[in-house]
């Protein structure tokens, strides 16, 4: 089911402020699970281009997995491999979701990474300011 909820301004702020990700976060592209988690399809450029990611949630708000579902650089293809999204599995809001902290770099695939990174970060500040303990956030 699609998610309906919105952020208000101060939220897209502190999202800004918490993540450093620029590019806007579209709300129409939730959907909660079955399960209780959430599904949520966002965008963050890589180096130059748009790359389309996907991130599965579980309802106690850890990262089931993400997915690259659009990736249109030249380089960079390196953010595919399973091994590399794996590191995600398990992290929270409360995880730094960092590159070179706890998510290792990829040589020379650094911005796409990093930016992949930020971004996974941001639907987990999403989950934790707008979605966690919301009942029937999904009609």
């Amino acid at each position: 089911m699609r998610c309906c909820f919105a952020l208000t301004l101060a939220q897209r702020d502190a999202l800004r402020e918490r993540t450093g990700v620029h590019e806007p976060f579209n709300e129409d592209r939730g959907w909660q699970t079955g399960s209780g988690g959430f599904f949520i399809v966002d965008r963050v450029v890589g180096k130059h281009e748009l790359i389309t990611y996907a991130v599965g949630i579980n309802r106690d708000g850890t990262v089931k997995q993400i997915e690259i579902m659009e990736y249109r650089e030249t380089y960079g293809l390196e953010v595919r491999n399973p091994a590399w999204r794996k590191q995600f599995v398990g992290k929270s809001a409360a995880s730094p979701v960092k590159l070179n902290q706890d998510i290792a770099n990829i040589t020379g695939v650094t911005l796409s990474s990093k930016h992949i990174t930020d971004g996974v970060r941001r639907v987990l500040a999403v989950y934790d300011m707008a979605l966690k303990g919301l009942p029937g956030v999904c009609p």
